[in-house]
This record gives C-alpha cells, sequence and structure tokens, in this order.
C-alpha cells in the first residue's frame, strides 16, 4: 500500500473517530470537501500547508499523521469475494471479517439500498445496463466511505468492465471457487430459486455460466476452494495469505 493512501486511511480514521463528516473536515482544515475526499481515498497529494491545516483540525501533531502513513503496511485494505452464487461469499465473508476485526457488508444490499428497491425490481424494472451502473457507482461510493472492510461482491461483477477494473486496482480480489454441484445445493439450500426458474435444464445453464466466466475469475488476486476447504478452512488459509 502506498504512502498517499495509508494517510488518506489515517485521515479518514481520525474523522470518523470525532464523529465528523467530510464537511465538518473540509470546514475545520479550511479545504474543499473534494480535496478532503479526495485525500481520504489516497488520490491528493498533501502540501505541507495543508498538513499543517488537517492536523490543526485534529488537534495532533503533524508527526502523529506522518508517522503512521510511514509506518508498516498492516493494514489489509478492503479484500473483496468474487464468484458465483453458493460460493460461500457471505459465509466466508462474516467469519473472515470477524477474524481481522473488520466491518463486512454485501454490495447487492448496498445497491438496493441507493436504489430504493430490490434487486429483482431493479432488473425488471430499468433492466442490467442500469443495474450495472448503480452497481459500479454504489462501488466506488463505498470504497471512498469503507477503506477496511470484507466485501462480498454480486456473482457477475466480474462482466461490469467498469466495476471489476475498480475491484482490482483498489482492493485485494478473493475469488471464492466451488464445484457446480456445490454452488447448485448450497443457493438451493438457503432457499433461492432462481437457478431454476425459467430453464428446463439449470444446472448446466450453471455449468456453462462457470465456464464462461472463469477467465475473468481467474484474474483475482487471490483463489480459494471452498469445496476443497469448507468455510473454516476457507477463512483459515485467507487470513494467512493476508497476512504473508
Amino acid at each position: 500500500m502506498d504512502l498517499l493512501t495509508r494517510f488518506g486511511r489515517r485521515v479518514r480514521s481520525l474523522r470518523v473517530e470525532r464523529g465528523w463528516t467530510l464537511a465538518d473536515l473540509a470546514v475545520a482544515a479550511d479545504l474543499s470537501i473534494r480535496f478532503v475526499s479526495d485525500i481520504e481515498a489516497g488520490r491528493g497529494n498533501v502540501s505541507l500547508t495543508k498538513l499543517a491545516g488537517i492536523a490543526a483540525a485534529f488537534g495532533v501533531p503533524i508527526a502523529a499523521l506522518l508517522d503512521d502513513a510511514l509506518g508498516s503496511d498492516a493494514t489489509p485494505g478492503v479484500i473483496a469475494l468474487v464468484g458465483l452464487r453458493g460460493a460461500g461469499k457471505s459465509s466466508v465473508g462474516k467469519k473472515l471479517a470477524a477474524r481481522l476485526d473488520l466491518p463486512f457488508f454485501e454490495l447487492d444490499a448496498l445497491i438496493e439500498a441507493a436504489a430504493g428497491i430490490s434487486l429483482a425490481e431493479v432488473f425488471a424494472i430499468h433492466g442490467e445496463s442500469y443495474y450495472r451502473r448503480l452497481e459500479s457507482e454504489t462501488l466506488e461510493r463505498f470504497l471512498r466511505d469503507h477503506p477496511a472492510s470484507v466485501l462480498a461482491t454480486g456473482g457477475g461483477i466480474v462482466t461490469n468492465d467498469d466495476a471489476f477494473e475498480l475491484l482490482k486496482r483498489a482492493t485485494r480480489v478473493v475469488w471464492l471457487k466451488a464445484r457446480p454441484e456445490d454452488h447448485w445445493e448450497r443457493v438451493v439450500k438457503q432457499g433461492d430459486r432462481r437457478p431454476m426458474a425459467n430453464s428446463g435444464d439449470a444446472k448446466a445453464d450453471l455449468k456453462r455460466l462457470l465456464k464462461s466466466r472463469l477467465p475473468l475469475y481467474r484474474q483475482a488476486h487471490e483463489t480459494v476452494d471452498t469445496s476443497e476447504l469448507g468455510i473454516a478452512g476457507s477463512v483459515d488459509r485467507l487470513a494467512r495469505a493476508l497476512a504473508s
């Protein structure tokens, strides 16, 4: 993780600890809201004058901001889990977040909150292109506001060029892979009837979908086989990989 990213996360941590909004910090440090947002996202190259203003706003020495930014790269950042439905993203994500003492989020739930309707309604009313645009916008906003977390994404995010490129650039992408049979059994066990909807051979469709997305999923930074390792074993494997 680079210096600007670590500095941005330190600034955001101090802001959140004080219960401040971006606007609160901008006023206190005599900066624009946009520049404060860029700083927290690791995009703002801060001058000495602006650095002094931020330190004064928080009431801490400049050295306190710099020491954390120059220190060890121990923050895992955002860990983004990708894979088809039934890969274990929610189960692994929740346990991994607890192990790392990080918050856990599901991107689909954030998209629903942003849209004010369910995902099924988003697709039915607006179509997939609208959903993909909303997916990209929600992801960008999430990464700006949650620099350290575990995020379970939707199964098709890898087909959204903008969103997937952002994931690869700004997060540690983990592909949770599984055998097609396990994908199927887990989804059905959860009560999700979508795999059988409007298809006479849904299992074959799932296998074809997985095969078509393999080149995309393989671009992840880490791969964990939940069929081979199970949930607990997958969490252990990921925790070790992230610590190395």
